[in-house]
């Protein structure tokens, strides 16, 4: 009910102070987490400053979303939101009256530059990223016999870019291989004048910059299916987050949404004790410290929307029970119907203890 997500932010209230506050869910397509964190997120951003909202999602369609809800001119590309997403991802019923009020609060906060962004930190949009670096590079430069020594975009085409042709990109990849060597000046210093010069534009190009050359790397190892391609891409989510931060500004404060298994430790599961993965949780924690809070969201039943297989039509699946010996069983076995379990220090020793226990495996890890 809306009271108890009341009562839920007010909860994590507590966490206010922080710099970042991570919040989960245990499934992607379940109303009650989206809910949650939506009601979260809006008590800090309108009574405690938080300016950034940064999702597990898409760059160029966040932006999208990220001119709504600032007043911003909407970007040309891409032309439809997050199509590429299942509907129940981000074109669902809990995100859309989300934006609204997040837009209305926006709207009592005077100072344009306070206000705050919804961002996509995500490292899927390979084709997206081009077409809108393409469309930046075609605005910025008059002539194309040269590009201004000002314009930098790091990283835009990938070295390799025979490989490209694996994932059987076009002509786009020539291009960008065009722009990128007629730029004659790739430095710090010429970043930070065509930055100031066009603030958003740039960055938001040189985001989509750095996501192509992310990508590529991301599609050439997925394959193998190891550890590395998810390290690259927690890592690519977690470095958007501090550019984003640093873009923001010095007092910038930022929400993150992303599923449990991105926004947990992953030095305190089997993720990083058996398989050696790490994600944002564990990056935030290694660099803000006590300046993070990591509120993972889990239940023990309840119903999902999720597909068989991609692009499949929307079911309704049942969640399973919990296994015995996994968190959300032994939540269970609690005989609490809902409860909010702060696990930091000076809380209950003996729940941290019990909790730390590596039941989850069997190994020592």
């Amino acid at each position: 009910t809306v009271r108890d997500l009341v009562e839920l932010a007010s909860l994590a209230e507590r966490f206010a102070e922080r710099r970042v506050v991570l919040l989960g869910e245990a499934t992607h397509g379940t109303a009650e987490f989206y809910d949650a964190r939506a009601r979260i997120t809006e008590l800090l951003v309108k009574k405690h400053g938080f300016n950034i909202v940064a999702v597990e999602a898409d760059w160029p369609d966040a932006r999208v979303y990220d001119a709504h809800v600032r007043g911003l001119a909407r970007p040309q590309l891409p032309r439809v939101a997050f199509s590429r997403f299942p509907a129940w991802m981000w074109r669902n019923g809990q995100v859309t009256p989300f934006l609204a009020r997040l837009k209305a609060i926006n709207e009592t906060i005077a100072d344009p530059d306070q206000r705050a962004g919804f961002y996509g930190l995500d490292v899927y949009s390979l084709a997206a990223s081009i077409e809108a670096v393409l469309a930046y590079l075609d605005r910025s430069i008059r002539s194309r016999a040269h590009c201004p020594a000002s314009i930098w975009l790091p990283g835009a085409v990938p070295r390799r870019a025979c490989a490209v042709w694996a994932y059987g990109a076009d002509a786009r990849f020539c291009r960008l291989r065009e722009a990128r060597h007629r730029c004659a000046g790739r430095s710090p210093e010429n970043r930070l004048g065509y930055l100031a010069k066009d603030g958003e534009s740039f960055f938001n190009a040189e985001q989509n910059a750095r996501i192509v050359t992310a990508a590529e790397q991301y599609y050439r190892i997925m394959y193998y299916g190891d550890a590395q391609s998810w390290n690259l891409r927690d890592q690519h989510m977690f470095d958007t987050l501090e550019r984003v931060l640093a873009h923001r500004g010095p007092d910038s404060k930022a929400v993150v949404w992303a599923h449990n298994s991105h926004i947990g430790d992953a030095a305190f599961t089997e993720m990083g004790q058996v398989r050696g993965e790490h994600n944002i949780g564990q990056l935030a924690r290694a660099r803000f410290g006590e300046d993070c809070a990591l509120i993972g969201f889990g239940t023990d039943r309840g119903t999902v929307a999720a597909a068989s297989n991609w692009d499949e039509p929307m079911e309704i699946k049942s969640v399973r029970p919990a296994r015995s010996d996994s968190y959300e069983g032994r939540s269970r076995d609690a005989g609490i119907a809902a409860f909010f379990l702060e696990t930091g220090p000076g809380q209950q020793d003996a729940v941290r203890e019990a909790l730390a226990e590596r039941f989850w495996s069997g190994r020592s890890g």
